[in-house]
C-alpha cells in the first residue's frame, strides 16, 4: 500500500521568516565566501603543506615530520626565532607602559592637550615608508644627527660610532620605532579604560588620604585591567608578524635581510618565494602559529586568574 506525501504549505507567518531568512543570509554570504576562500582554504592547505616537499612545479612528496625536524637543524631559522623572541620581550612591554604613560598624562586638564594627542597618534597613521626613511636619516651612521651629538659632543670617535642598522643594535631600532610608531594607537584604547573610571573612586581614595601612586596601584591599574589584557594580545600577536618595519629599516636598498635582522615572517617568504621550498615555509608558518597560540593561552589563563580573585 503506497503512501502518498502532500506538501505542507507554508503559513504566511513562515513565509516571512523564511524570506528574512533569506536576506539575513544573502548579507552574510559575500563575507563568508570570501573568508572561505581567502582564509580558511590557504590555512587548511598551509597545514597539509607542512607534512610535503613541493616547489610548486615538480609532484608533490610526502615527507611526514622531516621539515620540522629540519628546522631544529637550520641555524637561519633558530636565528630567526631568537631575534623575534627578543622584539616581542623588549616591544610589548615598552609599548604597554608608554602607551598607558601617554594617555595618563593627556587625560590631565592641561593646555594644548587635543594637540598632544594628536601629535601622539600621528606616527600610527603616517606612511610607513615616510617615517622609515626620516629614521634612517637620524640615525645615519654617517650623516645622522644622532652620530654627530655622538662625536661632537660626547667626543666618541668617529670609527667607534655605532651602527644602528647593523649588528645587535638592529633589534634595539626595530624595538624603538615600533614602540614610537604604535603606542600613539593604544593610547587612545587606555584613554578610553581611562574615562570609563569611576571619579568616585579617586574621591574617596582623596578622602582616605591616598597619594597619587596609591591611586594608581589600587584604583588605575585595577581598573584597567581588561584594557591591558586586550592591548597585549594586540601587541604579541603584531610583534610576531613582523615583516614590515624589518625590510624597511634593515632590508636595504635589495630588500633582503642579514642573519642579525632576520624575522620569522621573513624567513618565511625567503623560503616560499626565493627558494621555493613551500612546505619548508609552511612548517615555519606552523611553528608561529603554535608559539603566538600558547602566548595568546598562557595570557587568556593569566587573565582568568585575575578574574577569579
Amino acid at each position: 500500500m503506497g503512501y502518498i506525501y502532500k506538501k505542507k504549505k507554508l503559513t504566511g507567518a513562515q513565509k516571512r521568516k523564511m524570506r528574512k531568512s533569506l536576506v539575513a543570509y544573502a548579507f552574510i554570504a559575500p563575507n563568508f565566501i570570501g573568508f572561505t576562500v581567502f582564509t580558511l582554504f590557504p590555512m587548511l592547505f598551509a597545514v597539509i603543506l607542512a607534512f610535503v616537499e613541493w616547489d610548486g612545479n615538480n609532484p608533490v612528496i610526502f615527507v611526514g615530520l622531516k621539515n620540522f625536524i629540519q628546522l631544529f637543524q637550520d641555524t637561519m631559522f633558530l636565528r630567526a626565532l631568537r631575534n623575534t623572541l627578543i622584539y616581542c620581550i623588549g616591544t610589548v612591554p615598552l609599548t604597554l607602559a608608554m602607551s598607558l604613560f601617554l594617555a595618563i598624562i593627556l587625560n590631565q586638564k592641561v593646555a594644548g592637550k587635543g594637540f598632544f594627542r594628536t601629535l601622539a597618534f600621528f606616527p600610527y597613521v603616517a606612511s610607513l615608508v615616510a617615517v622609515t626613511a626620516v629614521w634612517s636619516m637620524i640615525f645615519h651612521p654617517v650623516k645622522g644627527p644622532v652620530n654627530y651629538i655622538l662625536y661632537s659632543v660626547f667626543n666618541v670617535a668617529s670609527d667607534k660610532l655605532p651602527n644602528w642598522f647593523g649588528g645587535n643594535l638592529i633589534l634595539l631600532m626595530f624595538i624603538l620605532f615600533s614602540v614610537w610608531k604604535f603606542m600613539g594607537y593604544y593610547m587612545v584604547i587606555y584613554l578610553a579604560g581611562l574615562q570609563g573610571i569611576s571619579a568616585e573612586l579617586y574621591e574617596a581614595a582623596n578622602l582616605d588620604g591616598a597619594n597619587t601612586w596609591q591611586k594608581f596601584r589600587f584604583i588605575t591599574l585595577p581598573q584597567l585591567r581588561k584594557t591591558t589584557f586586550f592591548v597585549s594580545i594586540m601587541i604579541t600577536i603584531s610583534c610576531f608578524k613582523i615583516y614590515d618595519i624589518a625590510i624597511m629599516l634593515a632590508g636595504g636598498g635589495d630588500g633582503k635581510l642579514g642573519s642579525s635582522a632576520m624575522v620569522l615572517v621573513y624567513y618565511i617568504y625567503q623560503n616560499a618565494f626565493e627558494y621555493w621550498k613551500l612546505g619548508y615555509s609552511s612548517a615555519i608558518a606552523m611553528v608561529l602559529f603554535l608559539l603566538v597560540l600558547i602566548v595568546t593561552i598562557f595570557q587568556f589563563r593569566i587573565q582568568a586568574k585575575y578574574d577569579k580573585e
